[in-house]
């Protein structure tokens, strides 16, 4: 089982400056992460997901990029895929897609003009056509939300199958992972729960005549300075979702976080996005060479 370890931003993360951003990339590339993971949020402060990894391939010739997660009802799938697979190409095949549906905020769906209750469906209806664009030529399609008639896009991507990853947690979203995953990296969720969610997603996938891969299951795990309080967005989405789990599997510090990782590695897992926490409204002005020195330092050691 091969164990790779990528870094996220999240969606309040400050690096938005070419100077931050930069060292940032430099300084994954520099420590061989696997990979660096970007949130969409239209009204957060975060870049947008496929600006910036556009950057950062340009900068690098090893780090892969990935979105954590670009919200997928709202888009036109075939500009989407058009832009995805360039960047597979100019990238030499580095390129994670990760769709979701988007945060469930009113402001965040009127950006996307879609109706709330018609998300689901038109992300059903979306990826899957977006995979034929990626693989054949020629593509007609007759659906409720688009219709095309002999289209092929150029160029292809490099690799193939261009495989998605997918997100969330709630019984809704492991059955789409089932359906249309190709990988896993749900966030705050502890050990137990993925193993147990993992069952649900092999199940629905086994009834679509699909399997998912063993090593294409993760999870994105926030973590804090040692001494650092959970902050209010945190604690709010524990309590929410978790109210009963110990803080150090879904929201570890530091010295917490091998070990966090260590229990996901044991229920099987094998990829990982590690995001810090920030503060809402709280200039972020850490040091990203000295922060990436320190979570290199505990946590390349796991990959293998």
């Amino acid at each position: 089982m091969k164990i790779r370890i990528g870094y996220g931003l999240g969606t309040m993360g400050a690096t938005t400056s070419q100077v931050r951003f930069r060292q940032l990339v430099d300084g994954l590339e520099r420590h061989r992460f696997d990979s660096l993971w970007l949130s969409e949020r239209m009204r957060g402060d975060c870049l947008d997901p496929m600006v910036g990894m556009s950057y950062a391939c340009a900068r690098t010739t090893h780090l892969k990029v990935g979105m954590s997660v670009m919200v997928l009802p709202g888009r036109n799938p075939v500009v989407l895929a058009k832009s995805i697979a360039s960047l597979d190409r100019l990238s030499g095949g580095r390129v994670l897609p990760a769709f979701g549906l988007g945060v469930a905020n009113a402001g965040e769906h009127q950006a996307f003009g879609v109706d709330p209750k018609d998300r689901g469906r038109w992300f059903n209806e979306a990826l899957p056509l977006m995979r034929r664009l990626w693989s054949e030529d020629n593509v007609s399609h007759q659906g409720k939300r688009f219709t095309l008639q002999d289209v092929t896009i150029r160029p292809r991507p490099i690799q193939d199958p261009l495989e998605v990853w997918l997100g969330g947690a709630s019984p809704l979203e492991l059955k789409r992972v089932g359906r249309h995953g190709d990988g896993w990296l749900p966030s705050f969720c502890t050990p137990k729960q993925v193993a147990k969610d993992r069952l649900i997603i092999e199940q629905v996938a086994k009834e679509h005549d699909r399997e998912i891969e063993a090593e294409h299951f993760g999870a994105l795990i926030p973590y804090r300075n040692d001494g650092e309080e959970m902050n209010e967005r945190f604690q709010a989405i524990l309590t929410a979702r978790n109210p009963d789990a110990d803080p150090s599997d879904v929201f570890p510090t530091k010295s917490q976080l091998v070990a966090t990782l260590g229990r996901f590695i044991d229920e099987g897992f094998s990829k990982f996005v590690v995001v810090p926490s920030i503060e809402p409204g709280v200039k972020d002005d850490r040091d990203w060479d000295d922060e990436l020195d320190e979570i290199a330092t505990l946590v390349k050691p796991l990959e293998n």
